[in-house]
């Protein structure tokens, strides 16, 4: 293999095990938050289905991110490996803030900033990016609206409840939760597929965009590993600082998202699971009442959102022109 194809799959090999770090909090901070199950048990529970979810639901995503959004033919490794840096600072760095920011986003912002400033605009699929920033956008106002609906139908049937109901739902979660990672391996995981099947074209190992069995395997495997060792920072905000989570909200949650991501996948377009998850636990408490959601917290997560693409489409320019520029310039003076 060619050195630079070596870096680019490193990297986004990077990208897959910091996803799985970043979103292992969407997927079980509803359950630990409301005790229905030990957290370690919680994340290696998770990270098996979500191993399994890309052999399951297919690759669709990684087709949309991979071949629907760029042209591969005037694309160079630089462009991508550019986008792939990009996205991996900026989670590494929400990430440590404990910010739930979307990795998708992060992703989506460096490839188009770095294949403008590296190819050009012409380069870049109108299409292929209106059907990702609508998928994207419109998955959480479902996550939001399906959360009410779902919610309203569980507080209806469980009106005359016991509070042995909560029994009930924190057994139910388990379940909730397996949907939940099967979605989000099937869906997350494939951005990466995407990548690297596409610096695969770019290098010349593959004539078309096929993505081998062997990547599949690697990525699914590495969202895994991530998943298990866990975002605790990120779990704290998505857990508790929306309001208190009972048992009751933590299976409508998972149930409204797994639902918008499993959806979603199946028709390729990729969605932010950070979004629809928090979306969803708002959405759930805010059919309980609207004072019951600290809109403030939701605010400060919407703010990241609204700038992660633009932020990264600038971090993945900035770091085209200095590897192509800034680093030979460099050398040139010694």
């Amino acid at each position: 293999m060619p050195i630079l194809l070596i870096v680019l799959i490193a990297l986004a090999i990077i990208f897959d095990f910091l996803n799985g770090v970043h979103d292992s909090s969407n997927i079980v901070a509803t359950m630990i938050s409301s005790r229905a199950i030990q957290p370690r048990l919680a994340l290696a529970m998770t990270a098996i289905a979500e191993f399994c979810g890309p052999f399951i639901f297919g690759v669709a995503v990684a087709n949309t991110i991979g071949h629907e959004i760029v042209s591969s033919e005037n694309l160079n490794m630089i462009v991508i490996i550019a986008a792939l840096v990009s996205a991996i600072v900026w989670n590494v760095m929400t990430w440590l803030l404990g910010i739930p920011s979307s990795s998708s986003h992060a992703l989506i912002g460096g490839i188009i900033g770095a294949v403008a400033i590296g190819a050009g605009f012409q380069e870049i699929h109108l299409a292929g990016v209106l059907k990702v920033v609508l998928t994207l956008f419109i998955s959480p106002v479902l996550g939001f609206v399906v959360g009410i609906f779902i919610a309203n139908v569980i507080y209806t049937a469980s009106a005359n409840a016991t509070p042995k109901v909560n029994t009930l739902f924190k057994r139910l979660q388990v379940v909730t939760s397996l949907g939940l990672a099967l979605s989000h391996g099937t869906n997350d995981a494939q951005k990466t597929m995407g990548i690297i099947t596409l610096g695969l074209v770019i290098s010349g190992v593959q004539e078309t965009f096929s993505v081998p069995f062997w990547v599949i395997v690697v990525c699914a495997l590495t969202i895994a590993l991530g998943t298990s060792v866990g975002g605790w920072q990120l779990i704290r905000t998505l857990g508790s600082k929306f309001y208190k989570i009972r048992p009751v909200h933590g299976f409508a949650a998972q149930a409204t998202s797994a639902a918008v991501i499993l959806t979603a996948s199946l028709l390729g377009g990729p969605v932010s699971t950070t979004q629809v998850v928090s979306t969803a636990i708002m959405g759930v408490g805010a059919a309980e009442r609207m004072s019951k959601v600290r809109w403030g917290v939701a605010g400060e997560i919407a703010s990241a959102w609204l700038f992660t693409i633009p932020s990264t489409a600038l971090l993945a320019a900035g770091i085209y022109w200095i590897i192509t520029v800034g680093v030979p310039a460099i050398i040139k003076l010694f």
